[in-house]
């Protein structure tokens, strides 16, 4: 598989919202939130661009996944949305594309996460950590589907990880992705984007939808056309789901 040799690293972020204690922005693919060598990161540059002493990551992102990326302006806040997050009380939902067939159109995969040779990670059917997700595949053009996808938890890799398991690796994903694909020309980016954030914050319940813009497939009328059905994933009837699971409604 080849893919364009885009550098996004440096491409303008978008913010989502501007809060006075939190910062929501639509991270660009290809940009990484740590420095990684580089002497600037997204973090730094944000952080800048905004004039702001303080600013924390209260989640993670892949530097190859774009979308919403949650960020706070002073300690307290880092603490409390950070809390959120560690006692998974947050929806997170993510949208990818693959070309190949799932095993399953929509289910819930269950599995340890181990690492594997060269950085890469396997998931098993016993071991630490446990990983938990969620997803409906609906279909586009061209032997392509569209998944929406629910991490329970947030472990490395573990989105790339449960779509390979599936027997659909994502689209760009050069670490998971083997052999060649069904999509003309050249794959524009790996296409995993984070959508949609569910998520209390002093009392208040918080909803963010994003839609991913940039990838030829992710804007693809098609694509938007099935995201127009997608625009409250929190309320979709998602598959094992318990009370426990769903504790926002």
């Amino acid at each position: 598989m080849n893919i364009l040799s885009t550098d996004f690293t440096h491409t303008k972020y978008r913010v989502v919202c501007d809060a006075n204690d939190y910062l929501l922005v639509d991270k660009p693919s290809g940009s990484s939130v740590h420095r990684d060598g580089d002497v600037h990161s997204l973090l730094d540059s944000i952080r800048t661009e905004r004039g702001l002493d303080y600013l924390a990551p209260v989640h993670r992102l892949d530097k190859l996944t774009s979308g919403l990326w949650l960020l706070a302006k002073h300690p307290a806040a880092a603490a409390e949305l950070s809390a959120e997050f560690a006692q998974r009380r947050v929806g997170k939902f993510y949208l990818a594309i693959s070309d190949r067939r799932p095993t399953k159109k929509q289910g819930r995969v269950e599995g340890a996460l181990l690492k594997s040779r060269g950085g890469s990670y396997r998931l098993a059917r016993q071991g630490k950590p446990w990983s938990q997700t969620q997803f409906f595949s609906f279909s586009l053009s061209k032997g392509q589907r569209l998944f929406l996808l629910r991490p329970l938890t947030g472990r490395t890799h573990q989105l790339r990880v449960v779509m390979k398991s599936l027997g659909s690796p994502i689209l760009g994903d050069t670490r998971y992705y083997a052999g060649p694909t069904n999509v003309s020309g050249e794959v524009d980016r790996c296409y995993l984007h984070a959508y949609a954030l569910r998520f209390r914050y002093q009392g208040e319940d918080l909803r963010f939808l994003s839609a991913p813009v940039d990838g030829a497939l992710f804007t693809s009328s098609e694509c938007a056309r099935r995201l127009s059905e997608l625009t409250e994933p929190w309320n979709l009837p998602w598959p094992g789901n318990t009370a426990q699971q769903n504790q926002i409604k």
